[in-house]
């Protein structure tokens, strides 16, 4: 490790790994440190639930960039953990014992995987999904006719549960909640989901939860729900969220409330430290108070926007937030912030998707959400997005519409 000062970025992820690009592109010159606990360079997340699982896509493509671009930009990558750091003193303390010390700092944590704790929690077959070495342990016991508990109706669960469809696994979803997604997306959205996962053969138990996982003597995993009934799993699949990985800002004394809280900078309640992506708690474009994202969108643009001001920039963040998850051949987006809406608007496609606009009270456009065909959902989701990005009042007949071109309204 060098004695100058270098840019000190903590978490060797999608975000890692794109603000140290973007260092080396606006222009710095001196050292540049990306330190992370996996052995991986900075890789992607979105295909870890698809295409890696399915086979579709092979680990090495999921890296951010080529491994050879790292070296030519000469960003160290340094897998190690770190204990603590001292904002006053601009100083990193890994858990080797070495200390950096730092120009600028982002703390890129992302977030731990939550995980239940119940009887059997731990036993072998019961897996997270989070990081490269978790899909690659998940897709070797996805084959054909092997039943799959899926614990979880949320995005990535119900991910997982098309990919293994499409490997002809049984798969059983539960959640604990009344419907999938929890209140991520409208309930009719929802609904439809649930829909196009029963035609696909999947089994869902809502309103429960896992209670214990047993090991049996034939080596399948018992999984009792609360609600009394006892499923029989070759492999269980948890799903259930992130929890922000924020302990490192605590410590130091950083303001935190469940993630790091930063400004419209993306700085931190310490000069000189940034935060973005999962862990980052930012101010919405829509009003006073902060939201938290946990999206490639997200990663991709806080990345770009922390490494130009960790150089002195003081961008505003101001991205509309946005998501998608591809399931079969059906894709769902979500553009805006819909639950700021008190009005919303459905627009029904030629093909049957649809897309829910979501208008506060003065009739402004806070919020899009479209679910269907991916193929014909893509091009109208995209004009969606822009007029919430616009945030113009327009009418609802004229939303409601699909005659009317959104096109035309923008």
């Amino acid at each position: 490790m060098t004695t100058q000062r270098v840019m000190a970025i903590v978490g060797a992820g999608h975000v890692g790994g794109r603000a140290a690009q973007t260092l080396r592109e606006t222009g710095w010159r001196g050292g540049i440190a990306l330190i992370g606990t996996e052995r991986h360079l900075p890789y992607e997340r979105p295909s870890l639930s698809k295409g890696l699982l399915t086979g579709e896509r092979a680990a090495a493509q999921c890296g951010l960039r080529e491994p050879e671009a790292w070296r030519e930009d000469d960003i160290e990558h340094v897998v190690a953990t770190v204990q603590s750091f001292d904002p006053a003193a601009r100083t990193l303390h890994l858990g080797d014992g070495r200390t950096i010390e730092y120009e600028a700092l982002l703390l890129a944590t992302g977030g731990h995987v939550r995980r239940l704790s119940i009887p059997g929690a731990s036993e072998p077959g019961v897996q997270c999904l989070r990081t490269l070495d978790d899909a690659a342990a998940i897709g070797e016991r996805l084959t054909p006719r092997s039943h799959i508990v899926v614990v979880g109706g949320g995005f990535i669960g119900l991910e997982v549960t098309a990919s293994a469809r499409a490997l002809g696994c049984e798969v059983t979803v539960v959640e604990g909640g009344p419907r999938l997604m929890g209140r991520a997306v409208p309930a009719a959205i929802a609904a439809s989901a649930q829909d196009l996962h029963a035609r696909n053969g999947v089994t869902i138990r809502l309103n429960t939860a896992p209670r214990s996982f047993e090991r049996r003597d034939d080596g399948t995993l018992a999984v009792r729900l609360e609600a009394g009934e006892v499923l029989n799993a070759d492999s269980v699949i948890v799903g259930i969220g992130i929890e922000p990985a924020d302990e490192l800002a605590r410590v130091a004394g950083l303001e935190v409330e469940r993630g790091i809280v930063v400004d419209e900078a993306l700085q931190t309640s310490a000069r000189g430290v940034y935060a973005a992506g999962d862990v980052a708690v930012f101010p919405s474009r829509f009003g006073a108070h902060r939201i938290r994202q946990e999206t490639w969108h997200n990663a991709e643009t806080q990345a770009r926007v922390a490494a130009r001001n960790m150089l002195g920039a003081r961008d505003a963040y101001r991205e509309l937030p946005w998501f998608w998850s591809d399931q079969y051949d059906h894709q769902l987006q979500v553009a805006g912030e819909p639950m700021l809406g008190s009005r919303s608007i459905v627009r029904t496609l030629d093909s049957g998707a649809q897309i829910h606009f979501d208008q506060d009270g003065e009739g402004r456009l806070v919020g899009a959400s479209g679910f269907g065909l991916a193929s014909a959902l893509a091009r109208e989701m995209r004009l969606a997005r822009m007029l919430v990005e616009r945030g113009a009042p327009i009418g609802g007949a004229q939303l409601a519409n699909p005659e009317v071109k959104l096109k035309s309204l923008l």
